[in-house]
């Protein structure tokens, strides 16, 4: 699956950057990333998201299957923490039995890059931490979905269990970006000591 995110333009605020690439065919970079990570980039124009020289998220397709399983799932009232690109977002927003989007960013100036091109009126974008952000009161939702990591480690593990604990009377399912993968070089990292 691909998720088309031209219409968002190339700008920068403050230390976050869209930015455009290109994978050629024969990208000697993505060998070797697929070698060190088991992931790599298929030929083709893609957007990313950094923060400094830090990519924290792209539409390509390795980054599009790790929230698939989430969105072909999910309907009704959406919480999400984190808001990227805005690629999971796009696609629930082409589900017409998604009825609320509620997403919570951190970042001013990611927010500022991102949204002005979602104008659906089922999205409500929130400036707050994951961590502290409060739902209104008797607020439930049908699915949440956390995505606020950078990297794919085993360290995200105690904060995705926080997340979990904090959401799980307010939704009937919840998962976080990766979580599996995480979870296997979690028990990796500990064999080697």
């Amino acid at each position: 699956m691909k998720v088309d995110l031209s219409f968002i333009p190339d700008s920068e605020s403050g230390d976050w950057k869209v930015e455009s690439f290109e994978v050629k065919r024969d990208d000697l970079s993505q060998r070797i990333a697929l070698l060190k990570t088991g992931r790599s980039v298929t030929e083709g124009t893609y957007k990313r998201l950094k923060r400094c020289n830090t990519v924290v998220m792209s539409n390509t397709p390795d980054e599009i299957r790790d929230f698939i399983h989430f969105t072909k799932k999910a309907t009704g009232s959406i919480l999400i923490n984190g808001l990227g690109l805005g690629c999971v977002i796009k696609v629930l927003l082409e589900k017409p039995e998604v009825t609320k989007i509620t997403v919570i960013e951190q970042s001013k100036d990611v927010i500022g890059l991102i949204s002005p091109y979602f104008t659906d009126s089922r999205l409500n974008i929130i400036n707050a931490d994951a961590f502290e952000y409060k739902p209104l009161k008797g607020e439930v939702f049908d699915y949440v979905w956390h995505d606020i990591w950078d990297y794919i480690c085993g360290d995200n593990l105690s904060e995705m269990a926080t997340l979990h604990r904090k959401y799980a009377r307010k939704t009937n399912w919840q998962d976080s970006w990766a979580k599996s993968e995480c979870k296997r070089l979690s028990k990796r990292e500990r064999s080697f000591f």
